[in-house]
């Protein structure tokens, strides 16, 4: 099994990073054939997603609903203060799995990988692994 850390800097509260070219690098340097890779987010108040990263207003849209389902309130009890990004890391998750076939992503014509910043802007990592 195959490990690689990758270090991410968000630079607002909220948004979404395009991860998809440092995994997709991560699978050409170690010259992977077929195999899993899983992406954790060590972190609970930020998670990974697959999405449409074609167009720029789709994260911005999914960030907009998430802050309509979560809003922040003054009734959460966590002393931080941040228990709506807790919740929305909570409903996106910290991890994502993706086929490798023949040395590619097995991505979507419009699919791309995000990290989900929701308590930034922070030094962040993602944590890949690969089975072949």
């Amino acid at each position: 099994m195959l490990f690689k850390e990758i270090a991410v800097r968000s630079d607002a509260k909220e948004m979404f990073i395009d991860i998809t070219p440092q995994v997709r690098t991560f699978i050409q340097e170690n010259k992977i054939k077929d195999g899993k890779l899983t992406i954790f987010i060590p972190h609970t108040t930020a998670a990974v997603t697959i999405n449409e990263n074609t167009d720029p207003n789709v994260p911005s849209d999914i960030i907009f609903a998430l802050n309509k389902l979560v809003p922040p309130h003054q009734e959460f009890r966590h002393l931080e203060g941040n228990s709506a990004a807790h919740t929305k890391t909570a409903l996106i998750g910290c991890c994502q799995n993706i086929l490798v076939r023949s040395g590619k992503l097995l991505l979507g014509t419009w699919q791309g990988i995000f990290f989900c910043e929701f308590d930034g802007p922070r030094n962040r990592k993602v944590i890949l692994s690969l089975q072949e």
